[in-house]
């Protein structure tokens, strides 16, 4: 089974604690790694859960705020120090590519290995990248600065052929592999359609990913139907007054949101540190929608075929 899993790497808001980091998720999809953010001590994270990180493709950076990029330099130098040499793409706004090459340039530091920077453009939803395992979708939300989700959507798999249309049909082997990319193929006179002789698709997996945001209804549509749903729930529902000044969501909104849109599980993170007992975060969420969980560092959520 093709993997499609979710490492939960930290989970804190703006101050780490002992025991919570902020925020870092790492993403597998067919043994192809992506990290979400880079919050103080990710590397180190990494490294207790036996996470390789020389196999990071793509890191994507959802804002500038310290807690989701401050681990980002480490990181980079540690690749560096560990001998890479393949390229690295990081998806982010303008503005880091300059914070990063005046760390390097006062280290004087030049590293071994390429890194192609995919800026995000402000207040618009976009493609970002396209490749054989997915489709990753920046999605701006409404938080202090400059903020995105990224939603990851599986790429279709090629095609599976009935055995015994095949069979029946007396395919060839340039035929078989016409159908798998979902061509019809013409033979004499006649038409043999996809539709007849292929399986039906596999159902393409999802996960969204909504950080530092109030709620609102732009970015509903582009996460609806998500196998897999992490939502920001800074506070719980009695301080939602202080979520509004923070340009944060409470859990009871996240709740709210992942019922609105019709997906299968809810993932609650960016605990403020004023909880230290997370369970009741996860308790109240669930009044509003059962299937909730939380973001506690070291879980793998797997997204099942």
């Amino acid at each position: 089974m093709t993997p499609f899993e979710v490492t939960i790497l930290g989970s804190n808001s703006a101050v780490p604690t002992p025991s919570r980091h902020p925020t870092s998720q790492l993403i597998n999809i067919n043994h192809h790694y992506y990290l979400i953010d880079c919050g103080e001590g990710t590397q180190i994270q990494m490294r207790k859960f036996g996470i390789k990180f020389q196999r990071i493709e793509h890191i994507f950076i959802s804002h500038l705020h310290g807690d989701h990029y401050f681990g980002l330099i480490g990181l980079l130098n540690t690749m560096h120090l560990l001998g890479r040499e393949k390229p690295l793409t990081i998806h982010a706004t303008k503005m880091l590519r300059e914070i990063i090459n005046i760390q390097l340039s006062v280290a004087n530091t030049k590293l071994n290995y390429p890194i192609h920077y995919n800026y995000l453009e402000d207040n618009k939803e976009s493609v970002i990248l396209r490749d054989a395992n997915v489709e990753v979708i920046a999605t701006p939300v409404d938080h202090r600065i400059p903020c995105f989700g990224f939603v990851f959507h599986e790429a279709q798999r090629p095609l599976k052929l009935n055995k015994e249309r095949i069979h029946s049909l007396q395919l060839g082997v340039e035929e078989i592999k016409e159908l798998k990319q979902g061509r019809d193929i013409k033979r004499g006179g006649e038409t043999i359609f996809v539709e007849t002789v292929a399986e039906p698709p596999a159902i393409r997996r999802k996960y969204s990913f909504i950080t530092d945001t109030k709620p609102n209804d732009s970015y509903l549509k582009v996460i609806e139907n998500s196998d897999l749903l992490y939502h920001e729930s800074t506070f719980m529902g009695d301080a939602s007054l202080r979520a509004i000044d923070t340009f944060h969501s409470t859990n009871l909104q996240a709740a709210t949101i992942a019922t609105k849109t019709n997906c299968k599980k809810l993932v609650l993170g960016h605990f403020s540190t004023r909880y230290t007992k997370l369970e009741p975060i996860k308790e109240e969420a669930r009044t509003v929608f059962e299937n909730t969980e939380l973001a506690i560092e070291g879980t793998t959520f797997k997204i099942e075929n």
